[in-house]
């Protein structure tokens, strides 16, 4: 855990040190977020914004663990392929929806390449590393599904993925929830030895909070698609590769949230023929239209995250 804290530490720092840098390219190449003309009135002063931010977790956590971490080759390539792969798409998305240019891919492409690339995760999941277990709470035994992990693996990847973008429209608010899940997953790769997995979580958030440094309120940059698809698609890798899978939709509680609002919205739109469930959707929004700043609903949105990942950790010591 001291080596594990210690390249979080490293990889906080380097990714302050090339956020500035990265800021810079991406405004002069005018790389700019569009901003939803539906959405509050008070985002669309974030119109033009950096995007893709994302890329600074995802390169500084694979120069950090190549560079200490393949002690357990096979065990952290995996994670960081996933990870290489998913913010690769995310940027294709980010550019294809850069200010005046559109809304980036077509959903069904989307969908369908994060299933290709989920797929392929959950195939070496079981055919290379032989890890198929699952751990219920409170149950000391694992549960060997087979092959039936990759099934599993197509639809906790891409629903987390899913998850963390609609997630992902304050400033902070993506970026908090997903260092406290990974730190989390951290805390429970410890209790079981490993060791490699531990070291990859915490430089995740490390890189996650050196972005932070730079997209705090007011945020100077957006990690994007690039960062959202990549910290959902391996945060679900890393909850399968610790088994406990399971406790995801309870660490990752506030992701849940936000997308069943959207889905309940949408729902009760068609069922009462145009009425609204919520304000506005995902549930950030309802409560910004509802009064609340956009500090006040991060922060307090950070504690609701905080408490699910302290109670996600309990279970998965019971």
């Amino acid at each position: 855990m001291g080596y594990a804290l210690a390249l979080a530490a490293v990889s906080f720092l380097l990714a302050v040190a090339l956020g500035s840098p990265l800021i810079a390219f991406l405004r002069q190449r005018r790389i700019g977020k569009n901003i939803r003309v539906e959405g509050p009135e008070r985002h669309q002063a974030k119109m033009g914004t950096p995007t893709m931010g994302g890329v600074l977790i995802v390169a500084v956590t694979l120069v950090v663990n190549l560079a200490g971490n393949l002690v357990d080759r096979w065990s952290m390539l995996l994670p960081l392929g996933v990870l290489l792969a998913a913010a690769a798409l995310g940027a294709v998305d980010d550019l294809h929806g850069l200010v005046g240019r559109g809304h980036g891919l077509r959903a069904r492409t989307k969908l369908l390449a994060q299933v290709a690339l989920a797929a392929t995760a959950g195939f070496a999941l079981y055919g290379v590393l032989g890890r198929d277990q699952v751990y219920l709470p409170t149950v000391p035994t694992a549960f060997h599904i087979g092959p039936w992990i990759v099934p599993v693996a197509v639809l906790t990847m891409v629903g987390t993925a899913n998850a963390i973008n609609l997630t992902d429209g304050l400033d902070s608010l993506a970026g908090v929830t997903s260092a406290v899940a990974f730190a989390a997953y951290g805390i429970i790769a410890s209790l079981q030895g490993q060791t490699p997995l531990v070291v990859f979580c915490f430089t995740m958030v490390g890189a996650i909070l050196g972005f932070l440094w730079y997209n705090a309120h007011p945020a100077l940059v957006f990690m994007g698609d690039a960062g959202s698809l990549a910290l959902g698609m391996t945060l679900a890798l890393v909850a399968m590769m610790t088994g406990h899978v399971v406790l995801l939709p309870v660490i990752g509680a506030l992701f849940v949230a936000e997308t069943l609002s959207v889905m309940l919205q949408v729902a009760y739109f068609k069922l009462t023929g145009g009425r609204r469930l919520f304000k506005m959707t995902p549930l950030h929004h309802h409560f910004e239209i509802v009064g609340w700043s956009e500090t006040q609903v991060a922060q307090r949105f950070w504690l609701l995250g905080m408490l699910a990942a302290i109670v996600g950790v309990a279970l998965a010591l019971a």
